[in-house]
């Protein structure tokens, strides 16, 4: 059978996908979900979050990331003493040496670029953090009455510690919901870890490969947007979203552990995951196994637990858990 131009244009595209992945391997040992739910976060257009305890190689996922892509990319590393204008710029007093008139101008921040690491977010106060809230969801910065226009694509990807840890601020609710995803990092299996350690203490150090440039990540993100959703599961998403918050009708573990339940944020941002996850596995239409897949790592930072919750020491994923339980899903 012939393909058309357009089937040739999605393959290529598809084989960039693959390309891509191969590319972060070269430097990053096993984490293969970490890596498909981060490149599910970029196809679908969203910002991730990437949890884990230090030494679990998530700022060389994300420098990897940035290396395969021939876009800007910039690190901040977040501090207790890391202010706004760290992040966002300021304006600084020029002077025309023709005229000598002086002027404010803004000088941009790290901000302004495509790719943005922000390494440890929660190890400066909320002050801070809330100075990406508008460049998150706007995609935008507005400084001294004007609004400065970021870099397209633009996409945040933060790691986290535990809050456990000390030095530690929590990131403010409406700070989480502008991540599509929240990814927990674990600890690798044991061949896993024997390869880390021979990659990492010897003499070579692995070359990435860029792969793909802005232009490309665009037109991913624009094909991710046709790929195909049913009615069956789109009102599965949104059953297990409602589902969530508690209520007369909720299920007994969100009314026995949940304080606040997923806002519509949470269903669009599993619907867009879903079409993503699915072209990232070659395929033009979502799935069950999609929705499922991501259900945990969409809803996990939108679910506000209770202290009964901690007592009994369940987190979140507990939760979804027992909604996916609760709400059928459609039938094949």
């Amino acid at each position: 059978m012939n393909q058309t131009p357009d089937e040739f244009r999605i393959r290529d595209q598809l084989d960039r996908l693959g390309a891509l992945r191969a590319a972060i391997a070269k430097a990053v040992v096993g984490q293969d979900a970490v890596v498909e739910q981060m490149l599910v976060a970029l196809l679908a257009g969203g910002h991730c979050l990437l949890e884990g305890v230090p030494g679990l190689g998530k700022t060389l996922l994300v420098r990897s990331l940035g290396q395969a892509l021939d876009l800007g990319f910039r690190r901040i590393q977040f501090t207790p003493d890391l202010m706004p204008s760290d992040i966002l710029g300021t304006e600084i007093l020029e002077e025309d040496h023709g005229t000598g008139r002086r002027m404010f101008k803004f000088q941009r921040g790290p901000v302004f670029t495509h790719l943005l690491l922000a390494d440890e977010l929660n190890r400066t106060p909320p002050r801070t953090q809330a100075a990406l809230l508008e460049a998150m969801q706007e995609r935008t910065v507005s400084y001294g009455g004007t609004t400065h226009a970021l870099p397209s694509p633009f996409f945040v990807l933060a790691t986290q510690n535990p809050l456990e840890q000390a030095g530690t601020y929590p990131l403010p609710e409406a700070q989480l919901d502008r991540f599509l995803l929240h990814v927990r990092v674990e600890y690798p299996d044991e061949v896993e870890e024997r390869e880390i350690l021979l990659q990492t203490t010897g003499s070579g150090t692995a070359e990435v490969p860029k792969v793909m440039d802005g232009d490309e990540v665009l037109a991913l993100q624009a094909l991710v947007r046709e790929v195909h959703l049913g009615d069956d599961l789109l009102a599965w998403i949104t059953r297990l979203v409602r589902a969530s918050r508690p209520g007369p009708d909720a299920p007994q573990a969100v009314r026995d552990w949940v304080r606040w339940g997923a806002g519509p944020r949470a269903g669009q941002s599993l619907v867009l995951a879903s079409k993503a996850r699915a072209l990232l596995h070659g395929r033009y239409a979502a799935t069950r196994e999609d929705v499922h897949a991501l259900a945990a790592p969409v809803m996990r930072h939108r679910l506000l637990l209770s202290f009964a919750a901690e007592a009994e020491q369940k987190d979140a994923d507990d939760v979804v858990a027992a909604l996916l339980h609760a709400v059928p899903a459609p039938t094949a």
